[in-house]
């Protein structure tokens, strides 16, 4: 039978950038592979690809591995190399911390609570959806004032005798809300002494691991979700660090790894990759932040200024270092968005997750906009390898891009 040849695809004309250079502002979507990153795991595809479960010499590099790369990440969050859990990633961790919690009610014959916020990524709302819809928990949502901050008194009301955990985010994954986490877990320790409470509080960090400082211990944080995708490792790699003498059970079923708390053979190249991101973030997280808060500042100061009606959402001052999310009246986002793409540089209307949803961002609606303003939201996640010019540049695209579009309606 003759082959059949089939021309290569070819994107649209509208969407062809010629020569020129992408600027790539999604960074809460997901960051490249750090080349440092990917030198390290190399090896562990091919040379050393023993199955750390086994026992000969080959696999005790892999074991060596893994225990370093656990140092490394345990090292970055203040906690100790026995209390992380390598995952899959932010989802699997966040639903280990939900449903771990509930069965350890559940174990002991009681309906369990959760207390959780109003702007949570999906991972964390809709397993508590379904937890509650099946009845397996009673959920309380705490809502968020104008910047998206939840109420610390509100949080520690919401604490009953039944409650098994308060999870509020470290910061917010759309418009970068730093939340009081540090007030929070003081609260949910005291709900425990007061109440006899058996709470314990976990935090959704991924936004947050490898970008700001982070103590897990000074913090009084119980449970901790991260991902490497976020700060320069590997996708499908992430851990749930777990305080020790928490009575936390595995959600599966299998094998020894992870302490019997996490079946399934160890994905050694990924792990690597997590724990070299992790050295690397703690070796130059003080440098970094002071070049995306420079960044972002410029960024967020040139939008206000010189685009009408353009809005900030999330607080000025108390927010993740690289986030600038935006509500311009009179646009569509989306629209903006595919021009902003054609001009070459990459953003987002709000998180990845929720890319291609028809509803308006739960987040932008919590803190009080409205349908036609949420419409109308970018965000941009800068990265400390953005340059000056690249902010200028995406300032004068937008510029001129939301011009062109409230000239024709907007959308």
């Amino acid at each position: 039978m003759q082959d059949i040849q089939r021309p290569e695809p070819t994107a649209p004309a509208f969407f062809d950038r010629g020569e020129m250079d992408l600027i790539y502002a999604d960074n809460a979507a997901t960051t490249p592979v750090l080349p440092e990153v990917l030198d390290e795991m190399m090896p562990y595809f091919s040379e050393e690809f023993g199955n750390a479960a086994s026992a000969y010499s080959l696999a005790n590099k892999s074991r060596v591995a893994i225990s370093r790369a656990r140092e490394s990440v345990a090292r970055l969050i203040g906690a100790q190399p026995e209390e992380i859990f390598f995952t899959s990633g932010g989802t699997e961790s966040d639903n280990w911390a939900l449903r771990g919690a509930v069965n350890m009610r559940k174990d002991l014959g009681y309906r369990a609570h959760i207390v959780t916020s109003a702007i949570e990524h999906p991972a964390i709302l809709r397993t508590c959806e379904e937890m509650q819809a099946r009845k397996e928990a009673d959920i309380t949502y705490i809502p968020v004032d104008e910047d998206g901050v939840v109420s610390l008194k509100e949080v520690f009301d919401g604490i009953g005798p039944d409650t098994v955990l308060v999870s509020v985010m470290h910061s917010n994954n759309e418009i970068g809300t730093l939340e009081p986490v540090e007030e929070i877990a003081k609260a949910v320790a005291q709900a425990r002494e007061s109440r006899g409470s058996n709470a314990y509080f976990h935090t959704d960090a991924v936004q947050s691991v490898g970008h700001i400082p982070i103590s897990v211990t000074k913090s009084g944080i119980d449970m901790l979700s991260a991902s490497a995708h976020k700060f320069g490792g590997p996708k499908g790699i992430g851990f749930l660090y777990i305080r020790k003498g928490i009575p936390m059970r595995g959600l599966m079923r299998g094998g020894a790894q992870e302490r019997g708390r996490r079946p399934g053979t160890e994905n050694v190249p990924a792990i690597v990759g997590l724990g070299c991101a992790a050295r690397l973030a703690a070796a130059q997280l003080e440098d970094r932040i002071k070049k995306e808060i420079s960044l972002r500042d410029r960024l967020i100061s040139r939008v206000l200024s010189e685009i009408p009606g353009s809005i900030l959402n999330g607080p000025s001052g108390l927010r993740i270092p690289g986030n600038a999310s935006f509500c311009f009246d009179g646009i569509n986002g989306e629209t903006l968005l595919m021009l902003m793409d054609n001009a070459g540089i990459c953003a987002s209307s709000g998180s990845a997750c929720s890319t291609g949803a028809l509803e308006p961002s739960h987040v932008l609606k919590a803190i009080g906009r409205t349908d036609l303003q949420a419409s109308g939201s970018v965000r941009l996640s800068l990265s400390y390898r953005n340059t000056e010019g690249e902010i200028d540049r995406i300032a004068e695209v937008m510029k001129e891009k939301i011009e062109d579009l409230r000239k024709i309606g907007g959308r």
